[in-house]
């Protein structure tokens, strides 16, 4: 037999196989949708989105706002706010993807250097007394300390 007529449905098997995996790769993310929520979005939709509440929580500040001046000023200054911001992320969406993702490094990059740094506090031996230093005696008897 030939390899045609011993395997005739190969090209089906490979296709039967890649449309059950994305079946259940679907259904995974329904679930985890179900479970977890929406997954957030980018950056630039994040960004958008959190603009978008402070402007509603500004406007709404502006209705206790007392005089008519004072509420078109804050009515001014979320509109300007909103030209400035869309452009910029309609125009830019991975820098705000790099800049999230800069941020996280830094938070990284800083958490690593805290938990060095406490481990180092925590972990160092206690060194030879060579001198009479009475800082190195441990706490002595508490005093009083007037702060007044």
């Amino acid at each position: 037999m030939s390899d045609a007529t011993e395997r005739p449905d190969a090209d089906a098997d490979a296709d039967a196989w890649a449309t059950a995996c994305e079946e259940d790769l679907r259904a995974e993310q329904a679930r985890r949708r179900a479970e977890y929520g929406a997954p957030p979005g980018s950056a630039a939709e994040e960004l958008r989105k959190l603009f978008d509440v402070v402007a509603d929580k500004v406007t709404a500040f502006q209705s206790s706002l007392p005089g008519m001046a004072a509420q078109n000023a804050v009515q001014q200054f979320v509109n300007q706010a909103k030209a400035a911001v869309e452009p910029v992320i309609e125009r830019n969406p991975q820098v705000f993807d790099h800049l999230a993702a800069a941020g996280g490094e830094l938070l990284a990059a800083y958490r690593s250097a805290v938990e060095n740094q406490e481990r180092r506090w925590t972990q160092r031996s206690h060194p030879t007394k060579d001198t009479d230093d009475p800082r190195d005696d441990g706490p002595g008897p508490s005093e009083h300390i007037d702060l007044d």
